[in-house]
């Protein structure tokens, strides 16, 4: 912008710049790929003249109008921005296009089917790791069955301890059988919130043990039953904290973990263990303290587990973490619209959350993904478009390009 009066006697000493964030509506693109084809004039073994085309583009689901773009940025809105299809419908019609919503379900379906090698690819990597963190969630589904109300199901999701790497699985129901299909090849040390379902599953493959947060909500919640009691349980708690606070501020290895945590943490474990007991017995049973004290005193051991080492983590934080994406996902569409719909949802959870968890932008990742025929991947070539290790081709490419 030019000054208003006339500066061409001036001489110009400096220039304020002003910068403004501003947006453009997204734009919908029709693209247009010409195939050629030639009528090859050597005749064919019966005499007639063959007809030659070009490849087409090669893509994960053939034969749809939808580019992988659009795909990608449906599937986005939906499971990462929680944007439910009907509302994307209703943005697309102010651009003046018209999508049914079977259409834009069907789109949605075709692109959980087509990665579905990758969320196998992505469970068998997790296998390889020896420590997973394990939560539930539910979800509401439509069921022919009931006619007046949802099925409750659940998302049983596991992510691994020592790797940017999750797993939602969906289940019909909450009880004991329902982990065991995945859990049946893991081997190593599982982290729980303490229920039940997972504890039947522990054998010489499987050791369990337990989330301190989950301990602590409960002697929080118990604060105003017995604030004296629950306020020396929560000080100790919080000693421990601090302990993994230094950790991870010092950058500190796993041996050197391991050492601090035997020599600070354990015998605050093993004291506060002892001194819940002894109180325990002068408190009425049905009290909140008493409560709250009989969860910890009964999973003590698998509490104090994780000060034993110096990879394994002191809650199951991290994981919860991940939970939070479904639920927000759960407030707005509200439910999923059969069983087989939600184990489609999983799958998507399981790759998209992944980017997050890797710092992949989860859009570019997936465009790319269905901009390939998947189908076509070998298995032992699959693995490599998982979120993690599309991340580090990528870099590796960009430094490549960059060196030559």
């Amino acid at each position: 912008m030019e000054p208003k009066e006339d500066v061409s006697h001036c001489q110009k000493v400096g220039e304020e710049i002003i910068e403004t964030l501003d947006y453009q509506p997204g734009e919908l693109i029709v693209n247009r790929i010409v195939i050629p084809q030639y009528r090859c004039s050597v005749e064919n073994k019966s005499g007639a003249t063959r007809l030659v085309q070009a490849d087409r583009p090669s893509r994960a689901i053939q034969r749809s109008i939808a580019d992988p773009g659009l795909l990608a940025l449906i599937i986005i809105d939906k499971f990462i921005d929680a944007l439910p299809l009907n509302r994307q419908l209703e943005r697309f019609k102010r651009h003046g296009i018209q999508i049914p919503y079977s259409t834009i379900a069907d789109w949605v379906r075709l692109v959980a089917e087509a990665i579905e090698p990758l969320a196998e690819a992505l469970l068998r990597e997790m296998w390889r790791y020896n420590y997973w963190h394990a939560d539930e969630t539910g979800i509401a589904v439509l069921d022919n069955t009931k006619k007046k109300d949802t099925h409750q199901g659940y998302f049983w999701t596991y992510k691994a301890g020592n790797a940017p790497l999750i797993y939602y699985d969906y289940q019909p129901g909450r009880d004991s059988e329902r982990p065991q299909e995945i859990l049946s090849q893991f081997k190593g040390h599982l982290q729980t919130d303490g229920y039940n379902a997972y504890a039947k599953l522990e054998n010489k493959s499987i050791i369990g043990f337990y989330c301190m947060a989950h301990a602590r909500r409960k002697i929080f919640d118990a604060l105003t039953n017995d604030k004296a009691r629950a306020e020396y349980v929560l000080a100790e708690m919080h000693k421990l904290y601090e302990i993994e606070e230094v950790c991870r501020i010092q950058q500190l290895s796993i041996e050197q973990i391991k050492e601090k945590r035997s020599k600070e943490a354990l015998p605050i474990l093993q004291g506060l263990g002892e001194w819940m007991k002894k109180e325990y017995e002068q408190l009425r049973p049905k009290t909140a303290i008493a409560q709250a004290f009989a969860y910890s005193i009964k999973r003590w051991e698998g509490l104090s587990l994780y000060a034993t080492t110096g990879n394994l983590h002191i809650d199951n934080n991290a994981i919860e973490r991940c939970m939070r994406t479904v639920a927000i996902g759960r407030k707005n569409y509200l439910f999923c619209g059969s069983h087989e719909a939600a184990k489609r949802a999983g799958r998507l959870y399981s790759l998209l959350v992944t980017c997050k968890l890797n710092d992949v932008n989860p859009y570019e990742w997936l465009k790319d993904v269905l901009s390939q025929n998947i189908q076509e991947i070998p298995i032992n070539k699959i693995k490599e478009l998982l979120p993690n290790n599309w991340k580090k081709n990528r870099q590796q490419t960009a430094t490549d390009q960059t060196m030559a």
